[in-house]
């Protein structure tokens, strides 16, 4: 066919297909997000239009944010689904790299298609370009190459052929999945080539079931049947497998207590009785008691990052670790035993391996009486009271109006603590987002867009600071325009909080987070009226200055989002300074004068003594 290198893109990204966990087939790229500008709306945008009912496009209104939906759409998928998105070139496509980001440390695949100047060089300089005095072949796109799994600047059209299947090998591969970028000089976009038709044929893509080494596996029964207080974790990997059901009955079998991480929230009930409660700095008190003694830990599935791990202080310096993961990367960290392949398939094969070994009846019994105690602990903060509510308290009444199938969304500053601390599932299945690979601030809105895309079963519903609305609001109009309903919650409490937190918690002055901290010529500062703002946007408003009224505005919001097919946005003031605290320490630079220092070296004798080189879990 002889086509120009965009429609042959165009071409290829609509016969790609994908399978999805429950066995349908699907596209691989459901939608396109796009702002067109020189540099992608004569020959990317020219390709898409023609084919505008095989694939759809949706208009986004900052790049950022458009790649960002992209994300959540990948997210809400269990990475079965690839969201796309293009811009012009120089800052357009520089104002992605942030998406790039977000996608990259938490895994995720999105594809990008930023506009660059011309292979020809002969207009050069072109408007937007940024010129390296040093290397002429540089642009502005090479900036994703540090955040980006795959890298790709065509300079011919028949490039394509060999690029293209290493671009669905990335964004399929649960090992390697991730942002993959193909800078496309517009020149090049309109060049023609004969491309074989061989190259459009449908392709159905099954994501790949690593199965574990034999040896290793039968190395990490040994180590688990030795242990009298085994401990599961349970990580994202565990998601996107679809293994959340095996990993439970696996424990359920041998009577090992789990925990989930940020990524892996929401896989096991609440009231599961091996459920201990999510693990880490966001977590709760009753999963980290249960690290701090466990002998042996079980982590599927999870790059154990520092909030999952308190900075390597939550577990017991003489824990084994057994890590399964379909990336060796992430399988040998700390030492552990490295099981490397697919969650369900690892654990389908390590379950007979396990025979009639069981856990220690006491400690099986640990899970659900220090659940019980956190849970106490919860029903307290969340308990009604008068006047401006807790962010506990928004989170209670969200989890007590939303249904098992609803899917609720967040990132960045205080709310991760409170909603992976506080949220108790009710169905066993994903239904949570919490964007803590890269805390994002902007993704909460960007990323509830995405989601409403491909969450058809229930209600989206993202909770968010007065910060991050101010960051990033922009496509809560593009999802009032293309008719994708979700709530957002909205917590005004006059500023960054969290980070006002963290300053003055290590005995910092307050200084530049919240608004009476930071520096105005005004005498009285305006403040923002967030009601306003977002009905400008296309979205209905419902304010709420209590609990109560918060409560009723949250439920009309659910019924106005759905009814008229937009965003309802619930604007709540909320407290500054109560928070959902899980007792566990994270590692951030004190300097030496201030108060916090010395609580800072005590946690970090703590945290040398696990990293201490010649332990026994590391032989």
């Amino acid at each position: 066919m002889k086509l120009t290198t965009a429609q042959a893109l165009v071409a290829w990204l609509i016969a790609q297909r994908s399978q999805t966990l429950d066995g349908r087939e699907v596209p691989l790229f459901p939608a396109v997000f796009a702002i067109f500008g020189h540099g992608n709306v004569l020959g990317l945008g020219t390709a898409l239009a023609e084919r505008r009912d095989e694939i759809p496009v949706w208009r986004g209104h900052t790049e950022e944010g458009m790649a960002l939906a992209a994300v959540g759409l990948a997210k809400t998928t269990h990475r079965r689904q690839v969201g796309v998105a293009t811009s012009s070139i120089g800052p357009g496509a520089l104002n992605m790299v942030t998406a790039a980001g977000v996608a990259h440390a938490n895994r995720l695949p999105l594809l990008l298609l930023p506009g660059d100047t011309f292979v020809s060089r002969a207009p050069d300089p072109v408007l937007q370009q940024v010129e390296h005095f040093d290397d002429p072949t540089a642009t502005v796109n090479d900036a994703f190459r540090a955040v980006s799994r795959y890298f790709d600047r065509l300079t011919r059209p028949e490039q394509l052929i060999s690029t293209l299947p290493q671009i669905a090998r990335v964004l399929t591969d649960p090992a390697d999945a991730g942002p993959v970028t193909l800078a496309l000089p517009q020149d090049v976009q309109a060049e023609t080539f004969d491309f074989p038709d061989a190259l459009f044929e449908p392709v159905l893509h099954r994501i790949p079931r690593p199965r574990p080494d034999i040896d290793a596996l039968a190395t990490a029964a040994t180590a688990v049947r030795a242990a009298r207080r085994p401990l599961l974790v349970l990580g994202g990997g565990v998601r996107y497998s679809g293994a959340g059901e095996r990993a439970r009955k696996l424990a359920e079998r041998h009577g090992i207590p789990i925990a989930e991480t940020t990524a892996g929230r929401t896989l096991v009930p609440h009231d599961h009785p091996l459920y201990a409660g999510p693990l880490g700095i966001t977590g709760s008190a009753s999963a980290n008691s249960l690290a701090a003694e466990a002998d042996l830990v079980l982590a599927v599935g999870t790059r154990l990052q520092d909030f999952t791990t308190a900075s390597w202080t939550v577990f017991d310096a003489s824990a084994r670790f057994v890590t399964v993961n379909t990336a060796r990367f992430d399988a040998v960290k700390h030492g552990a035993l490295a099981v490397v392949g697919d969650a369900g398939a690892t654990l389908a094969e390590l379950g007979p391996l396990l025979d009639t070994w069981r856990a220690d009846e006491d400690w099986s019994a640990r899970a659900a009486a220090v659940r019980g105690e956190w849970d106490a602990h919860i029903d307290k903060l969340r308990a009604p009271g008068s006047g401006v509510p807790s962010y506990a308290q928004v989170v209670g009444i969200v989890n007590e109006l939303s249904g098992p199938r609803d899917y609720v969304l967040t990132a960045s500053g205080g709310l991760p603590g409170e909603l992976v601390g506080g949220w108790r599932a009710s169905g066993g299945a994903p239904t949570m987002d919490v964007e803590y690979g890269f805390s994002c601030m902007g993704y909460e809105i960007a990323g509830a867009w995405g989601a409403a895309m491909a969450h058809a079963e229930g209600l989206v519903t993202t909770l968010l600071g007065d910060g991050s609305y101010l960051m990033l609001n922009s496509e809560l109009f593009s999802a009032a325009f293309a008719g994708h309903p979700f709530v957002a919650v909205v917590c005004d409490n006059d500023g960054y909080a969290v980070i006002a937190r963290l300053q003055e918690g290590q005995g910092g002055a307050p200084f530049n987070n919240f608004y009476a901290d930071c520096r105005t010529t005004h005498a009285e500062p305006p403040r923002v009226d967030f009601a306003a703002h977002a009905r400008s946007l296309g979205c209905a408003v419902f304010p709420a200055n209590d609990a109560a009224g918060f409560a009723a505005a949250y439920r009309d919001a659910r019924a106005v989002a759905v009814a008229e097919s937009r965003p309802a946005v619930v604007v709540v003031r909320t407290q500054p300074s109560s928070w959902t605290e899980a007792g566990a320490w994270w590692e951030v630079g004190v300097p030496e004068h201030l108060s916090g220092r010395s609580s800072y070296e005590s946690a970090k004798a703590d945290q040398l003594r696990y990293l201490a080189p010649g332990k026994e879990k590391r032989s």
